[in-house]
C-alpha cells in the first residue's frame, strides 16, 4: 500500500507479497562472516528496503543464503498494515526461536515497521529477536549486529527526516534480472485515520532526482527492462536543490526516467487521488515507454467515510480524477484499495463503494476488510463497531463486483494486440513465457524459441480470465 499505508503501501502492499530474498554471491571481496537470510512481508517498498539491507549487509561481508538453516542471521522485515500480517511475522518468528535452541550463536532481528511499532514487545516481554532495526537505522545494522554477538540487544529505531538511502546501490535479491523498483521517497505526511505509516515510517522526504537517474540507468544498463518508481505517495515527490533552488516535482521527474532510454519501461506507486495532477497524467501520455496503468487507491465511495478516514477528498472529487485519467490517457487501466467495514460504515456507504466500483471500472483492486490498528486516529477516536460477519459479507460483496469488472476488463482485451515485456517461464507451464502489457495485466503466451526474459513481444489476446489473458505472440517490436 504505497501511499499512506493500510493498504495502501502494497504499491501495492500486501502480505501476500511475501517470501525469502537471496543473492547469488558475495561481490564485495569482502571476507565472509557468516550468511544471512530476509524474508519480506507487506509493500513493494518493503523488498526494496531488504535490497538496502542486503547491500549494506554485503559490505561488511556477510553473504546472503536461500538456505535458513545454514544462516548465521535471519531477518525479517516487517508491516504492520493489518493484523493477520503481524500475526505472520510472529509465528515465524516462533519458528526461528525454536531454531535458536538448537543453534548456538544464531542472530534473529525484525526489520521495518513491526519494528519501530513493537519494539519493547519484542525485546523484553516476549525475547522472540537479538535485533529491533526501524526503516530509517539499516546503516547501523553492523554495529547492532556486533553488539547482539556481545550478548547486548540491538535497537535503532530512529526515524529520520533526512533518510533516503540516497548513497546506496540495493543489492538485487530474487529478481528476474528485467524488472525492478526504486524508491524516490520515504514517510508520509497523509494523516489517514486507519493508517500507521506515518508513525512507523516517519515524515516524507524526497530522495535527489540524480541519485534516481544513476540508479535507473544502472539498472538500464544491466539488462532490466522495467522499473518501478516507489514511495508512499509519489505524486508529492518535491526535491530543491540545497544550494541553487532548482525544483523537480514528480511529473518531471518521470519525464526525466523515462528520457533515460525508450526500452525503459516506467512504473510507479502509489498515487493519492489529492495529488495526482493533469501535469502528471500529460507526462505519461506523452511517453510511450511510461506505463498506462494508474494504482489509485479509493478505500471508500462514500463520502462520509472518506471525511472519517482523514482522506482529504471526497467522492465528487475522486470521480473527476477518474474522468480526467480517461480523458487525458483513454487507453489507461486504474486499479484501487478498498476498505469494507470501516468505523460507522451503514449499508448506505457501502452501496455508495460499490457504485464507485462500476463507475471506475478498476482493472484489479485489493479489498480487505477494516482492521483496527493501534496508535492510529482511527483506533482512539472512533468505535471498531462493525460485527465481523458484516464485514465479511460487504467484503464478499467487494470482491465479487471486482470478479466480474475484472472479467468484463479483460474479456474487452481478446483480439488487441500488445506489446509485452517477457519476464520469465509461466508459473504453470515452463514451455509457456509470462509479461506484463503497459497496462499492468499479466499475460501468458507459447515460447517461440527466439524471444527470453527482457525481449519485447507483439502478443495478440485470445483468451481471458478474470486475473489473466492469454495470446499469441505475432511478431517482435521495436519501442
Amino acid at each position: 500500500m504505497l501511499e499512506s499505508v493500510a493498504p495502501e503501501s502494497r504499491v501495492p502492499l500486501d502480505e501476500h507479497l511475501q517470501g525469502s530474498v537471496f543473492y547469488q554471491e558475495n561481490k564485495t571481496g569482502q571476507p565472509v562472516k557468516g550468511h544471512f537470510y530476509i524474508e519480506s512481508y507487506g509493500c513493494q517498498m518493503n523488498f526494496n528496503d531488504s535490497e538496502i539491507v542486503a547491500s549494506v549487509l554485503a559490505e561488511t561481508g556477510y553473504q546472503p543464503t536461500r538456505d535458513v538453516d545454514i544462516a548465521d542471521l535471519i531477518l525479517i522485515n516487517t508491516c504492520s498494515i493489518r493484523e493477520k500480517a503481524e500475526d505472520t511475522v510472529r509465528k515465524r518468528l516462533q519458528t526461528f526461536q525454536r531454531q535458536k535452541a538448537t543453534q548456538p550463536g544464531l542472530l534473529v532481528g525484525v526489520l521495518g515497521c513491526m519494528a519501530e511499532r513493537l519494539k519493547s514487545k519484542f525485546l523484553e516481554e516476549e525475547k522472540l529477536v537479538d535485533l529491533v532495526v526501524g526503516p530509517d537505522a539499516y546503516r547501523d545494522l553492523p554495529r547492532l549486529i556486533e553488539r547482539a554477538d556481545d550478548g547486548e540487544k540491538g535497537l535503532n529505531v530512529f526515524l529520520s527526516r533526512e533518510e533516503t538511502y540516497a548513497d546506496i546501490n540495493p543489492l538485487r535479491l530474487d529478481q528476474n534480472g528485467v524488472t525492478s523498483f526504486i524508491s524516490i521517497m520515504r514517510g508520509c505526511d497523509n494523516m489517514c485515520s486507519f493508517c500507521v505509516v506515518p508513525f512507523t515510517r516517519g515524515r516524507e522526504r524526497s530522495r535527489d532526482p540524480y541519485s534516481i537517474l544513476a540508479e535507473a540507468t544502472d539498472l538500464f544498463q544491466k539488462g532490466y527492462r522495467e522499473a518501478t518508481l516507489l514511495g508512499q505517495n509519489v505524486d508529492s515527490y518535491s526535491w530543491s536543490h540545497p544550494d541553487t533552488g532548482e525544483q523537480v516535482n514528480f511529473a518531471q521527474l518521470l519525464a526525466m526516467v523515462a528520457e533515460i532510454h525508450p526500452d525503459l519501461r516506467v512504473r510507479f506507486s502509489t498515487s493519492h487521488p489529492k495529488d495526482i495532477t493533469n501535469e502528471v497524467l500529460e507526462t505519461i501520455a506523452r511517453y510511450e515507454n511510461i506505463c498506462k496503468y494508474i494504482h489509485l487507491p479509493v478505500q471508500s465511495g462514500s463520502s462520509r467515510i472518506l471525511d472519517l478516514m482523514n482522506r482529504t477528498y471526497d467522492a465528487p472529487w475522486y470521480r473527476e480524477r477518474i474522468e480526467a485519467i480517461r480523458r487525458i490517457i483513454p487507453d489507461c487501466a486504474v486499479s484501487s484499495d478498498i476498505i469494507a467495514g470501516f468505523c460507522t460504515e451503514t449499508e448506505e456507504d457501502h452501496q455508495d463503494t460499490l457504485e464507485m466500483m462500476a463507475f471506475a471500472r478498476y482493472s484489479m483492486s485489493y479489498m480487505f476488510a477494516y482492521s483496527e490498528r493501534p496508535g492510529t486516529l482511527a483506533a482512539r477516536k472512533y468505535p471498531d463497531d462493525i460485527p465481523e460477519e458484516v464485514k465479511k459479507r460487504r467484503l464478499g460483496e467487494i470482491i465479487q463486483l471486482q470478479n466480474q469488472i475484472s472479467l468484463a476488463h479483460n474479456q474487452a482485451d481478446i483480439g488487441k494486440t500488445f506489446s509485452v515485456l517477457i519476464e520469465g517461464d509461466s508459473k504453470r507451464n515452463d514451455q509457456e513465457h509470462k509479461g506484463r502489457n503497459t497496462q499492468n495485466k499479466m499475460i501468458v503466451f507459447p515460447k517461440t524459441g527466439s524471444h527470453g526474459p527482457g525481449d519485447y513481444v507483439r502478443v495478440k489476446v485470445t483468451d481471458a480470465t478474470s486475473a489473466t489473458l492469454r495470446g499469441e505472440v505475432v511478431h517482435d517490436v521495436e519501442q
